[in-house]
C-alpha cells in the first residue's frame, strides 16, 4: 500500500525520531518548476560565482558537523565518529570543485583542420540523484558538488529512513547562497520517480544502491532518453599474498569490512588468502575482530554500530547460517539482538555459499584460501560484480601488474580502498556504469560539445 509518511527511527533501540509527510502532486510539479527556474540562472553563472557557493556550503559542514554528525547517527546508526568523518568529507569534496572545477571544464582546443576547433563542456540542466541511506551526506555530495559546479542543478530524492540528512543537506545549500531550486530534496516513494524523470528539465539521473534498483531506474531513464550513471552492489576482494605485511593487511581488512557496521558497497566483502599464509593471516584477524565493541553509535568507545534495519539484519544472518551449513566455519562473533550484530568471521568459504556469491552488507567478514597468486585472481574475478578491490603484496610492481588483471573500477594495492574526491570512483559488471569524481566524474552530466569554425 503506498505509504503517506516516511518515518526516521533511531537503529539502535527502535526510538521514532521524526516523521516526514510525502509530497503530493501539485508539490512536486512546484518544486520541479523552481528547478527549472533556477537553472536559467545557474547556468549563467561564472565558474567562481558556483565555487564561491561551494566553498561556503564546506564552511557550514564544518561549522555543523557536530550537530549534523549526529544526525547520520541517529538515522541509520554509523558511530560518531564515522559520521564527523563523512562530514568532513563532504566539505572535502566542495572545496575540491570549487578549486578544480573551472580547469576540468576549460575549453580543450583540437587540431581538426578547421581555423580553430574546440571541445566545450557545458550544462544540461537538473540531474536526479537517487541516494542510499548508509552514507546519507558523502553520497549525496558526491554528486552534488561536481553537478553544481558544472552549472546543473540538482534534485534529490533520498532514502526513506534519512529524510532528515536530505532536508539539512538542502537547508545547507539555501543558507550557502543558492537560491530556491538549485538543490531541492523531494520526499517521495518509488512510483513518483518516473514523473520526476519525464519531466523535460531533467537530462540525467544518478543511483546509488542495488542492482534491482539500478535495473528499474536505468529502464525508466532510457525510456526517456536520459543519460544515467548507475554506482550498484559489490563484493569487493581483498587479495593477500604469501609476501603480504599480514599485520597491516588484517588491520585494514578488518577495518575496511566492519566501518559503517559492514554497510559499504566497496567494503572489502571477500578476504582471499594465499594457502601458504592462511594460518598467519586468519590468526591476525581474529585477534583484529577481537577488538571491536558493538554497541550504541553515540556512545565513547564504540567500533560498531547497529545496522541500519531489522530486515538487513534478517537477512545476513541467513547469509551466514547458509554458509555454516555448507560448510564454512564461524571463528567468531554473528549473534545478533534487533538491529544489532556482533561482527563475524567465516572461513573455509567456497564457490556455491550465498556468502562467496552474492553481496553481503553487514559486519561479516569471509575468507576464501586460494591455491595461489593465479588462483588468487580467478577467485576475485570469479563474481557477478566490479566495483573495487585490493591486493597486498610487498612487491609494489608485482601488484599493480595483477591488478590490471582484476575486473573492477579501482583497484588499491596496500591501502584501504575508499572514494576520493580526485580519483574516479565507480564500477564495471553488475557493480554499474558510468563513473563519479575526479575530472571524470564532472564530465558525465555535460554537453560535451564539438565547435568548429573556418576563417571566411
Amino acid at each position: 500500500m503506498p505509504v503517506a509518511a516516511f518515518q526516521s527511527i533511531f537503529p539502535w533501540n527502535q526510538e521514532l525520531i521524526s516523521t516526514h509527510p510525502l509530497l503530493n502532486d501539485s508539490e512536486l510539479r512546484n518544486r520541479i518548476t523552481n528547478a527549472a527556474t533556477a537553472y536559467g540562472e545557474w547556468k549563467n553563472k561564472t565558474f567562481a560565482q558556483r565555487g564561491d557557493i561551494l566553498k561556503k556550503t564546506a564552511t557550514l559542514l564544518r561549522r555543523d558537523l557536530e550537530v549534523l554528525a549526529t544526525l547520520i547517527s541517529r538515522e541509520m546508526g554509523k558511530v560518531i565518529s564515522e559520521s564527523r568523518a563523512e562530514i568532513e568529507k563532504c566539505a572535502w569534496a566542495c572545496d575540491f570543485y570549487a578549486e578544480n572545477g573551472a580547469a576540468f571544464l576549460q575549453d580543450e582546443i583540437l587540431e581538426a583542420g578547421y581555423t580553430k576547433s574546440l571541445v566545450s563542456f557545458e550544462p544540461v540542466g537538473a540531474v536526479l540523484a537517487i541516494m542510499p541511506w548508509n552514507f546519507p551526506f558523502w553520497q549525496v555530495f558526491r554528486f552534488a558538488a561536481p553537478t553544481l559546479m558544472a552549472g546543473n542543478v540538482c534534485l534529490l530524492k533520498h532514502a526513506p529512513n534519512v529524510c532528515g540528512c536530505a532536508l539539512a543537506i538542502e537547508q545547507i545549500f539555501l543558507e550557502a547562497g543558492a537560491t530556491e531550486g538549485v538543490f531541492t530534496s523531494l520526499i517521495l516513494d518509488v512510483p513518483a520517480v518516473e514523473k520526476i524523470i519525464s519531466s523535460s528539465i531533467v537530462q540525467a539521473v544518478t543511483l546509488t544502491g542495488s542492482e534491482r534498483a539500478g535495473s528499474s531506474v536505468a529502464a525508466i531513464a532510457g525510456k526517456h532518453i536520459r543519460k544515467s550513471v548507475m554506482e550498484l552492489g559489490g563484493s569487493d576482494a581483498l587479495i593477500v599474498l604469501a609476501d603480504a605485511d599480514l599485520q597491516k593487511a588484517a588491520e585494514t581488512a578488518i577495518q575496511s569490512r566492519m566501518q559503517n557496521a559492514g554497510q559499504s558497497c566497496i567494503a572489502a566483502k571477500r578476504f582471499i588468502v594465499v594457502k601458504e599464509a592462511e594460518t598467519a593471516f586468519l590468526d591476525k584477524l581474529l585477534t583484529e575482530i577481537k577488538k571491536l565493541k558493538q554497541g550504541n553509535p553515540l556512545e565513547k568507545g564504540i567500533s560498531t554500530g547497529p545496522v541500519a534495519r531489522p530486515d538487513l539484519a534478517e537477512h545476513i544472518q541467513k547469509q551466514m547460517q547458509d554458509a555454516i551449513q555448507k560448510g564454512a566455519t564461524l571463528l567468531h562473533g554473528g549473534e545478533a539482538s534487533g538491529c544489532n550484530v556482533q561482527p563475524a568471521l567465516l572461513s573455509s568459504v567456497k564457490k556455491g555459499m550465498s556468502v562467496y556469491e552474492e553481496e553481503t552488507f553487514g559486519p561479516l567478514a569471509v575468507v576464501i584460501t586460494a591455491k595461489n597468486e593465479e588462483d588468487a585472481i580467478h577467485l576475485a574475478n570469479d563474481s557477478a560484480y566490479g566495483l573495487g578491490g585490493s591486493i597486498w603484496t610487498r612487491n609494489l610492481e608485482k601488484g599493480f601488474a595483477l591488478a590490471k588483471k582484476m575486473e573492477s573500477g579501482a583497484v588499491f594495492i596496500n591501502a584501504l580502498v575508499k572514494s576520493d574526491p580526485r580519483l574516479p570512483f565507480g564500477g564495471i559488471k553488475q557493480s554499474g556504469y558510468g563513473r563519479e569524481l575526479g575530472k571524470t566524474g564532472i564530465r558525465e552530466f555535460v554537453n560535451i560539445k564539438a565547435i568548429a569554425g573556418q576563417s571566411a
